[in-house]
């Protein structure tokens, strides 16, 4: 979905023509696959943050096309909504200094990002859903001036009949609301994290970020209240599932956000033909330059967004790789905190995929399914279930065995001990105080009502002193 596209209008010749494209380069991948062609190098990270463009009154600024022509930068792109934007990390090397490389990249765009946004009178926020966001802001007057969002907007609405979509979630409270396009998926930011291993390897990757999408789930929570209500730690979570779902009551599977349906087991091939014969076509594009680079495989697959997703690359060379996209976790609170998380990310995936004995052979996938719809209502106070069939609290989870896990990991990738210490260091403290993005906004709601415009100045404060969220004061 990172590409623009010249059409926004569709036939059923369309339809037929992209089916036949779909099979002809899945059987090029499945060939690719076989013969070893797919690169087999290396274990490389990369990271995308959604971030928020405010207004001097911290509700949202509607300016990015503005924005983007006045930064100018390649790895800097428009959003769905013209108040969001998004912000690329070149890959890095894990080995090394490569996690520090990544924190010190994003960083710097950042505050290239604040400059720009300075000289505008905005500002920019990184935060899984805004405070101040309101309903008319989820409008299409507030929709980026790019084909494949309108296209987008408009075949969901087509699979669905015309249907509004209905968003229901019984958090604290219960939110209930009908919505005429796909714009809430807007009120939603992330911070996604790419691991690019060797495509022999990739299932075990896959899998490994499934069993670990519930810890980390709760770990970074930062999504805690959409318009005024109480909701889940990680409200992004029901949020975006409900505000692309194009299944019925007969289909409820052709949801195109989801946990997923099971493990990786019978290779990548199996996750590619998954997505032809269970989710209809969406943008039926056509890219006249060959099935070399899997143009519509790589569009269709960019429709549906599984909370771990495969994606196919290719680099200079037209090599062909394929990565595993983590996208469980929120945007914010700050960088180095992301940097953490993402530290805790690669190295237990690294540390479980190493396993002699897969964890996905002790963790059923609908217990895994499970845990993670847990761990985003309940954040670090969720209980789940994990590899020796025990339930167990979250916080005692991450502070007995996956801080450990990710710790052996990054030994194993060849991280920097010191940078390994510091990123392990700051999510124990965080897990210690029990102090993650939605604790400090309850926290705040607690403390001074629902007054959300000072929560959302007084998180910005926070933000910029560049403390990590479990130093955050209220």
């Amino acid at each position: 979905m990172g590409s623009e596209i010249e059409q926004t209008q569709f036939g059923p010749e369309d339809f037929e023509r992209y089916s036949r494209h779909l099979d002809e380069e899945t059987q090029l991948l499945e060939s690719w696959l076989r013969s070893g062609r797919m690169d087999q190098s290396g274990l490389v990270g990369g990271a995308e943050l959604e971030a928020w463009l405010l207004d001097r009154n911290f509700f949202p600024a509607a300016r990015n096309e503005e924005f983007l022509a006045r930064l100018d930068h390649p790895l800097v792109v428009p959003e769905l909504s013209r108040f969001n934007v998004e912000l690329n990390v070149a890959p890095q090397r894990l080995s090394g200094q490569g996690l520090r490389l990544m924190e010190n990249d994003l960083a710097a765009i950042w505050r290239r990002c604040l400059d720009v946004g300075r000289d505008l009178e905005s500002t920019l926020i990184m935060i899984g859903i805004l405070p101040t966001v309101r309903k008319e802001d989820l409008t299409l007057e507030n929709i980026s001036k790019r084909n494949r969002y309108r296209a987008l907007n408009e075949q969901v609405l087509k699979l669905r009949e015309g249907r509004p979509l209905q968003l229901r979630i019984a958090g604290r409270d219960l939110l209930e609301l009908s919505q005429p396009d796909v714009m809430l998926e807007a009120a939603t930011t992330s911070f996604q994290l790419h691991f690019q291993t060797p495509a022999r390897e990739i299932a075990r990757y896959y899998n490994a970020s499934i069993v670990l999408s519930a810890p980390l789930v709760a770990l970074a929570a930062n999504s805690p209240f959409l318009f005024g209500k109480s909701l889940w730690d990680e409200t992004r979570i029901p949020v975006f599932e409900q505000a692309v779902d194009t299944g019925d009551a007969l289909h409820p599977e052709q949801s195109r956000v989801t946990f997923g349906s099971g493990y990786l087991t019978d290779g990548p091939i199996g996750y590619y033909r998954e997505n032809i014969e269970r989710y209809p076509i969406l943008l039926p594009m056509h890219f006249d330059r060959g099935a070399q680079r899997l143009h519509h495989l790589r569009l269709h697959n960019g429709t549906i967004w599984r909370w771990n997703r495969l994606l196919i690359g290719f680099d200079g060379a037209d090599n062909p790789s394929l990565r595993v996209e983590h996208r469980v976790m929120p945007a914010g609170p700050t960088i180095v905190d992301m940097a953490a998380n993402a530290a805790v990310y690669f190295g237990a995936a690294h540390f479980l995929a190493q396993l002699r004995v897969p964890p996905e052979e002790d963790l059923p996938f609908e217990t895994a399914r499970e845990n993670f719809y847990r761990a985003a209502r309940d954040g670090l106070d969720a209980r789940v279930r994990w590899l020796d069939g025990s339930e167990v609290g979250v916080r005692e989870l991450l502070s007995d065995e996956l801080f450990h896990m990710a710790r052996q990991g990054l030994i194993l990738l060849g991280v920097d001990r010191d940078d390994a210490h510091r990123y392990l260091d700051l999510v124990r403290a965080r897990v210690r105080n029990g102090q993650t993005g939605a604790v400090w906004q309850r926290e705040h709601a607690q403390l001074y009502g629902s007054d959300f415009f000072r929560m959302t100045a007084d998180y910005l404060a926070q933000q910029r002193s560049e403390m990590p969220v479990h130093e955050w004061a209220i």
